[in-house]
């Protein structure tokens, strides 16, 4: 679906937004007086009454300019902040989308409205249907135009361009999270990565054999009972000055988790092919910086694995020798994903000395028991970093919330034969996992731990802009971060 701006359009749909409690908007008279009334005939139905996401129809003459009039409610004005301005987009898209028709105006009154409703539209418009091969074309959508007619076109599409990167992000992140397993594996990964070359960024993929050179023993003892081979992905955008210390985004990439030899539940192991959405996450936000050309310098590691019980896979009892030269006693090869990440901080600081870090893992099942599935879970010791997180995730929604650490838990991760295990029980796990990380990054760094388990795809109830079982949670909260900032 193409999303435009303009001033002035004419659509075989014409949608125009009433406050609660509100009257017909001037764009609308026209197209009023020109069907004999009906938009006010609709906007007199009884049950309309502008609430936020409401909607009624009028069928119009064929002497109109539109074939349908659409009056949604915009709730009130002093609520309509960007969510809200979102979600009429949204809305749209999807009730409109399999009309029939094929090209659809919204009225609104300012350019920032434009933006964000057209924002909400086009991530509510995605699809991932590539392996459908009997769909009928009454199954796909006829919505082929998206217009946006506001009276300032200019400020529309300026306001529009760093919405449209991120939610590009977005997209990239669905796109990936949603690929079957036999599809995306660590090397196919790594090729999605290179293929963001075309955009200006800089990759280099690492394989197995640079990896024990380095030894990352945490990484590879995940991927080694598997037949395909471990990544790790490096993406490079550096737009800011050039001495200035990069920003380093590190995400959680196991394309599939089957637990390993710890063999998880057979109901919904399906979903473990989310279990990279932290690596999405960072390729998306990647992604997002580079289409807009952010005035940033940053870093976006990915590690790329799969984790499976075979023969030769790690065992609960086995001591892993990671990158820093720190112990791990395995008690649990179902808590793989901080095996990754624990190497992948330790080369991010080792090469780059990033003055900031931000990972971002499905990490924990607790987390979603803490926070179910509309707040990320946010673990970091610098107030900063958590209030510009905690801002950047409302301002595009979302949501991080900020969850303790401390000292007195890192008692649950003593190990009787090694510097410490892998699991704390089943006390504070989401945190006991964040203190384990912590153990990686060096004395002084700022860092911050994003547990996504409970956001990065969701089931049941969802946002009208997140049609997807993935929902591309990430990219977004990154690039807003970034841009409030690290950007002059």
């Amino acid at each position: 679906m193409k999303i435009t701006f303009a001033e002035q359009a004419d659509a075989e749909i014409a949608v125009f937004v009433i406050d609660e409690g509100g009257k017909l908007p001037e764009s609308a008279k026209a197209l009023d007086e020109a069907s004999g009334g009906l938009l006010t005939e609709a906007l007199e139905q009884e049950r309309f009454t502008g609430k936020s996401g409401q909607q009624t129809y009028a069928v119009l003459p064929k002497s109109a300019s539109a074939r349908r009039a659409v009056l949604i409610g915009g709730g009130k004005p002093k609520d309509r902040d960007a969510r809200a301005q979102e979600k009429i987009g949204a809305l749209l898209a999807k009730s409109q989308g399999g009309s029939g028709y094929k090209s659809l105006a919204l009225h609104v009154d300012d350019a920032e409205f434009a933006a964000r409703a057209a924002i909400g539209a086009e991530l509510a418009s995605y699809r991932f249907d590539e392996y459908f091969t009997k769909q009928k074309p009454e199954d796909k959508p006829s919505l082929e135009a998206f217009t946006v007619v506001c009276p300032d076109e200019g400020a529309a599409k300026a306001a529009w361009a760093p919405l449209d990167a991120a939610a590009a992000g977005t997209r990239l992140a669905r796109d990936l999270m949603n690929q079957p397993p036999n599809i995306l594996f660590p090397a196919a990964f790594a090729d999605r990565i290179k293929e963001l070359e075309k955009h200006g960024l800089e990759v280099e993929i690492l394989g197995e054999k640079e990896m024990e050179k380095l030894g990352m023993g945490s990484l590879l003892g995940v991927g080694q009972g598997s037949v395909k081979e471990s990544k790790l992905g490096i993406m490079k955008w550096m737009g800011g000055a050039k001495d200035d210390a990069p920003v380093a985004l590190v995400g959680k990439g196991v394309c599939f988790d089957t637990g390993g030899i710890s063999l998880k539940p057979g109901p919904s192991m399906e979903d473990m092919r989310g279990d990279m959405g932290g690596a999405a996450a960072v390729t998306g936000a990647m992604l997002a910086l580079a289409k807009r050309k952010a005035k940033a310098n940053v870093v976006g590691l990915v590690g790329l694995v799969e984790n499976m019980p075979d023969g030769n896979a790690i065992r609960p009892g086995d001591i892993l020798t990671s990158a820093s030269g720190q112990t791990i006693e395995v008690q649990n090869t179902d808590a793989e994903g901080r095996l990754v990440l624990a190497d992948v901080l330790w080369y991010a600081q080792k090469h780059f000395k990033p003055k900031s870090i931000v990972d971002l893992a499905t990490l924990t099942g607790a987390i979603v028991i803490s926070l179910g599935h509309h707040h990320a879970g946010l673990f970091t010791d610098n107030d900063a970093m958590a209030e510009g997180l905690t801002k950047a995730g409302l301002a595009e929604g979302e949501r991080v919330w900020r969850l303790p650490l401390g000292s007195e838990y890192d008692s649950l991760l003593k190990s009787k034969f090694a510097d410490m295990r892998n699991i704390g029980g089943r006390a504070a796990g989401s945190i006991t996992a964040a203190q384990f990380l912590k153990r990686f990054v060096n004395e002084g760094q700022e860092w911050a731990h994003l547990d996504i388990a409970g956001v990065a795809w969701v089931d049941g109830e969802k946002s009208p802009l997140d049609p997807s079982w993935a929902s591309g949670f990430g990219p977004r909260l990154l690039d807003r971060w970034i841009a409030d900032n690290y950007e002059g």
